[in-house]
């Protein structure tokens, strides 16, 4: 077949997809391999793929299949999250838009057939940007966090925690989001730096009696819309200042409410002016103050941030708007003293990202997070779970474990697991599964009830709840625990996530695995970088900065974008996305096609031409241990996560070593045959390349696997399992660095001094290791167009002069010379020789250098000193000769 001008990757990769799907090969059953089990972290129902996703599934995708290839029974589950906030938000959103329907006429039950309706439409998308990106998913295996069984898993979770005293419910600060009207927990909050200002108000004196005294205190506040909320101002004891002013109380502007002057330590009386408003409803300190000083509690906000009858003033107002309209009437009453600029931190909704969070006073259900933090914390510092790469994220995971608050997991929606707690009409409760335990549960104390008239509690769980099951859930461990997949397939290998959401969903999920199955969930944790734009940018959609996956794919190729996204992404590093890498990626499909298309043209040339085995039996030692040295190399980089690395090392191999260098060694001559051996061996090379890329680059290592012979059906390099490489041969290595850096050295001897490829020279090598240059005498001669090559013992005259490593090279030819030219570039060289060498020389003089160094590295530039003044001795005499 003749094969296209560059490669075409949509027709080949619609092509091996479906072919893969066909065969089977990416499912998975229990068997007597061992296991290599790989949990996708479940992207959002609503979502589409974004660079962070794609990054994240193509290193879930190489783990797999080189597993796969390696002798495991891969299996990788798919997956999403049913997303509580954002998919309701979005459900909301299409009902009113769409249907002009409020959330607020339908019952729960209409509510959740909408969003079902809007999951099975949308819910697919993904899945299908995963396909197209080229992900082995055993797509059997798909799970949606709100599939029956996994609601079951959930709820069964939520019932043992909280008989076990670990979930409880009670009244406290939480943070709240008004535009979803849910409460969150403190990790869902995202806090920004920004620019505020601080209102500083007069507060009215009065007596004990209630007369004025004629005296203000004044405050600083940053939110004055939350002033008809104030219920104390609070000074410290020992502020002389206020100290007479015991026994007083303050008049609260605009609403006129009488509240106490109360003294607290908790008050800095250095800081401003040593007086604080409380708030108890709209402040955790404040609240905590409340508290401590039996203070009034007035909620001055409704659910959706606007103001509530309890202001008295402005009501219905959102927040905002209330807060200049404060501003304003205080300015007016004559109690505002000044606004002063200052630098604050406001929490943002991670969910809505432009909604700024209220600390707000609220009955929630809360786990107990302590005991369940402890030996998920011991896990990862005894290495029984290993972090990747552990230096930069161990401190991160400890100090959050250490320091872990008790969780949140009610949320005011509807869609997600509904709390299994159920109501009787006096507001006394019981937590079951169902409705029928609950009334079991109530008889059990002595109260007669039906189920009918039981209540269940209208808030659903909060996502994570059910997202720290995940890697249980998928194999139904929760639901149905020693299921024979649960047994088989868990722990599961590596999780590969972002570090965003180490403390969201990694710990959480070793702290389930342990409490429910009395197991780690995984031994290696990846964590990826974070993908950001060319200006250091985060990606995302709000800065429209985030290239569309399916359109990058349409333009490069999913092998392309695969490469762009890995060639620039070690573990853990934050990497800056640019086209730039997809074409690189796409360049490189193109070298590997060109390159088929070359060893192909050759496959009807093959003869048994002695001399040609002979110039050719060097490039194919050399290249064997070439590729046997990068087998090992990628295999320990594997091992040790750096699959970037990886691929570099690929890349290296295949464009510079066997594209640019092999097959130029091996090439025949004009209308000249290549022996049979060298061909085979050409053709067995590059199947081995292709096996070696193919977890990064998938579709092109197939189609090109498939081209370079006749093969089976069942013959897929998908499946191919991996040879044991052989030791490469670390003299044949050093000559094949030598012979590299001599033709590179003399064809740009040659071009610089301006003699035309086709003119022949001769060469003249002087060197104490002729036998190395003899076995690649006749492939040097034909790379550098060499009519002979000569040894020598002294400087040959009249030739343009070479020095390279300790040997020198005389170039003879016809053409004119110009030694002056010679002599500017040898002295170059001598002076960088020179200068390298000094820099070596400081090393090694540095006595904190040389006892503090490792002995290996200390060597290493030992000998770089005596390679270098070797060199520069070589170069001198040189220069004598001209």
């Amino acid at each position: 077949m003749e094969l296209s001008k560059n490669y075409l990757p949509a027709t080949v990769e619609e092509k091996w997809y479906q072919h893969w799907m066909d065969k089977g090969y990416f499912r998975s059953t229990p068997d007597s391999r061992k296991p290599f089990t790989v949990v996708i972290p479940p992207p959002n129902v609503t979502g589409v793929l974004h660079l962070g996703h794609t990054l994240n599934e193509t290193v879930q995708d190489i783990l797999v299949r080189r597993a796969r290839m390696s002798g495991f029974n891969a299996c990788w589950v798919p997956g999403s999250d049913h997303a509580s906030i954002a998919t309701e938000a979005k459900v909301v959103d299409m009902l009113k838009r769409e249907k002009g329907i409020e959330k607020s006429q339908l019952t729960r039950e209409e509510f959740l057939k909408h969003a079902f309706e809007w999951k099975e439409k949308y819910g697919g998308i993904i899945y299908q940007q995963i396909k197209k990106l080229g992900c082995s998913c055993d797509w059997d295996r798909v799970t949606f966090t709100m599939d029956d069984h996994y609601y079951a898993a959930v709820i069964k979770v939520f019932v043992e925690l909280y008989n076990k005293g670990l979930i409880y419910r009670g009244a406290r600060m939480i943070n709240w989001d008004p535009k979803a009207k849910t409460a969150l927990s403190d990790e869902e909050v995202e806090y920004k730096d920004l620019q505020g200002i601080l209102y500083h108000v007069k507060y009215a004196i009065t007596d004990a009696e209630g007369k004025a005294t004629g005296e203000y205190i004044t405050i600083a506040t940053q939110r004055p819309e939350t002033i008809m909320g104030d219920t104390a101002i609070c000074v410290n004891p020992e502020d002389e200042r206020y100290a007479h002013m015991k026994g007083h109380f303050a008049t609260v502007p605009l609403v006129n409410r009488r509240v106490p002057i109360i003294f607290d330590t908790y008050v800095d009386k250095e800081f401003g002016t040593g007086a604080l408003k409380v708030t108890p409803a709209h402040d955790i300190n404040d609240y905590n103050l409340g508290l401590k000083h039996n203070l009034e509690i007035i909620d001055t906000l409704n659910d959706n941030g606007t103001l509530s009858e309890a202001a008295v003033v402005f009501v219905g107002e959102d927040r905002f708007v209330a807060r200049k309209k404060v501003v304003a009437a205080l300015a007016e009453a004559g109690l505002l003293v000044k606004e002063q600029e200052y630098t604050t931190r406001l929490g943002y909704s991670q969910r809505n990202p432009d909604t700024v969070i209220e600390p707000r006073i609220s009955t929630q259900w809360f786990v107990k997070m302590a005991e369940l933090a402890k030996p998920a914390l011991d896990a990862v510092v005894s290495g029984d779970v290993k972090i990747h790469p552990g230096d930069r994220f161990l401190a991160t995971y400890r100090y959050w474990m250490e320091n872990v608050k008790d969780w949140c997991i009610s949320r005011q929606l509807w869609w997600g697991q509904q709390i299994p707690a159920w109501y009787a009409p006096d507001g006394t409760f019981e937590v079951a599964a169902t409705a029928a335990e609950a009334v079991g549960q109530f008889a059990k104390k002595g109260v007669t009830i039906t189920a009918a008239t039981l209540r269940q509690d209208e808030d659903c769980l909060d996502t994570w709840f059910s997202s720290w099951l995940w890697p249980m859930e998928v194999f139904n461990g929760v639901s149905n625990p020693n299921n024979t997949d649960i047994n088989y397939y868990y722990p599961t290998s590596v999780l590969v996530t972002g570090q965003d959401i180490i403390f969201f969903w990694v710990a959480r999920m070793i702290m389930a695995g342990l409490e429910f199955n009395g197991v780690k969930p995984f031994s290696d944790v990846y964590f990826t970088g974070m993908v950001r734009d060319k200006q250091g940018r985060k990606m995302s959609k709000q800065l429209g900065n985030s290239p569309d996956l399916l359109e990058l794919i349409h333009s490069f190729g999913a092998d392309a974008v695969r490469f762009g996204i890995m060639i620039s992404s070690p573990a853990g590093n934050d990497l800056l996305y640019d086209d730039a890498s997809c074409e690189q990626g796409r360049n490189f499909c193109n070298k590997i096609w060109n390159a088929l298309k070359l060893v192909k043209m050759w496959e009807q040339r093959q003869g048994n031409d002695a001399e040609n085995v002979a110039e050719s039996d060097f490039a194919v030692k050399w290249f064997e241990s070439r590729l046997r040295e990068v087998q090992a190399e990628v295999a320990a980089l594997h091992k040790d996560f750096r699959l970037s690395e990886g691929l570099k090392a690929i890349y290296s191999l295949i464009w510079d070593d066997f594209c640019s260098w092999y097959l130029e060694w091996v090439k025949p001559g004009y209308e000249q045959p290549i022996a049979a051996a060298v061909y085979n061996k050409t053709v067995y090379f590059f199947e081995q390349l292709m096996q070696l890329l193919h977890p990064y680059m998938p579709f092109i290592t197939e189609e090109i696997y498939q081209l370079l012979n006749t093969r089976d059906t069942a013959d897929s390099l998908m499946i191919k399992q991996f040879e044991t490489p052989g030791a490469p041969v670390h003299a044949t290595l050093l000559e094949g660095a030598l012979a590299k850096e001599v033709i590179s050295s003399i064809r740009d001897a040659r071009n610089k001094n301006q003699i035309k490829p086709k003119d022949p020279i001769v060469l003249h090598i002087e060197t104490k290791h002729e036998n190395a240059f003899k076995q690649i005498e006749s492939m040097l001669a034909k790379q550098v167009n060499a009519k002979a090559i000569h040894y020598v013992q002294e400087a040959v005259p009249g030739c343009i002069t070479l020095v390279i490593q300790k040997d020198k090279f005389y170039l003879g030819t016809e053409t004119e010379l110009d030694t002056a030219a010679q002599k500017e570039s040898l002295l170059k060289d001598l002076t960088y020789q020179q200068g390298f060498l000094a820099s070596v020389e400081k090393k090694l003089t540095n006595e904190r250098f040389v006892q503090n160094a490792k002995p290996e590295v200390v060597e290493a530039e030992r000998k770089k000193k005596a390679d270098a003044e070797a060199k520069i001795k070589v170069i001198e005499e040189s220069l004598k000769s001209l």
